[in-house]
């Protein structure tokens, strides 16, 4: 019987000819005489590795000096990805990997692409030292759907959150240009409807197609959409218009690609706003935590108090401390 990494009698490796379609995040390359398009974001994106500290065996990291040095008796999340595949590089991935043949039935088969050395990094994310909440966050867990109301929110969230030391110092530390502030895209500085844009760690900035970019308002005091009122309209249509301005003069996007919304429950508790690229399936972007910014302000039009009156939907994971309140008090 004939290796796997050989082709049978008869078959040899298809030429490769780069394609301009293959150009998404996690998107399998294509190579046909006649390429077609990709398979869609949706189809194929996948989800970050991600280990804490605890279960990475000494040899996982001590070969990484500069991560060694952090992860010493500290807890730590450790988050490997694999880079989006930009299209400068097609040409030479093609040209130089190796091709190894898994399968071939009629006109279907697969290979195995081992890509160069340059070309087959990953990019490494190191929380250090981690919290218990970074821990349990990064932990695979089961998700459950919250429904609260207003008096949920008053009654169970609010006294929970300000339980919490959630620290927002490294926030402040990117408004007041303490830190990343050559990431800046751009700023309004006004100190009631300005805010900071700048790209997500999420995104390597190497192609648009995955675009991910955050502004981070000035005004603080405001944890998330409950705290939203009418007199809030002026900030969130100015981050709204003036966000998509820059993103279309940076990065030639138009508002009709871009996807803006902000997270219910939000990662951390000061306002902020989500760009996307239309497409793009970026995490957390579903219906039961992402709430567009349009329809925010159109919510906010119409009713002043929409958020702090309105019933409002979730996902928690099995050991965030908030689901255990929501428990006690009998809701889930």
């Amino acid at each position: 019987m004939p290796s796997s990494d050989s082709p049978p009698a008869g078959c040899t490796p298809p030429t490769l000819t780069p394609s301009p379609f293959a150009r998404h995040p996690n998107v399998p390359l294509a190579a046909t005489a006649n390429p077609q398009p990709a398979p869609s974001p949706q189809a194929t994106s996948k989800r970050p590795v991600a280990a804490t500290a605890n279960y990475l065996p000494e040899t996982s990291y001590s070969a990484l000096p500069d991560i060694h040095k952090q992860l010493v008796d500290q807890d730590a999340v450790v988050i490997l990805e694999k880079p989006p595949i930009t299209e400068d590089t097609l040409t030479e991935l093609f040209s130089g990997s190796t091709l190894a043949l898994d399968m071939k039935n009629d006109i279907y088969s697969t290979y195995r692409l081992q890509p160069p050395p340059h070309l087959n990094e990953m990019k490494v994310t190191v929380v250090c030292p981690a919290t218990e909440k970074h821990l349990k966050k990064y932990q695979r867990q089961e998700s459950y759907l919250v429904e609260e109301t207003a008096e949920d929110y008053s009654s169970i969230t609010l006294p929970y959150i300000e339980s919490q030391s959630f620290s927002l110092q490294w926030v402040y530390n990117i408004l007041e240009k303490k830190a990343e502030a050559e990431r800046i895209v751009y700023e309004d500085p006004d100190p009631d409807v300005g805010f900071v844009l700048l790209p997500d760690f999420k995104w390597n900035q190497k192609q648009v197609d995955d675009l991910y970019l955050i502004a981070i308002v000035h005004q603080k005091g405001i944890r998330s959409i409950r705290g939203l009122t009418a007199e809030h309209l002026p900030l969130l249509k100015n981050v709204f218009q003036k966000g998509k301005e820059a993103i279309m003069k940076k990065y030639e996007l138009p508002a009709s690609k871009l996807r803006v919304y902000l997270h219910y429950q939000p990662s951390y508790y000061h306002l902020h706003v989500h760009f996307n690229m239309l497409g793009y399936e970026a995490l957390g972007c579903g219906v039961e935590r992402a709430h567009l910014l349009g329809d925010v302000i159109q919510n906010l039009q119409s009713n002043p108090d929409y958020y702090k009156s309105h019933t409002l939907s979730f996902p928690l994971r099995a050991e965030d401390g908030l689901l255990t309140k929501f428990r006690e008090a009998g809701k889930i």
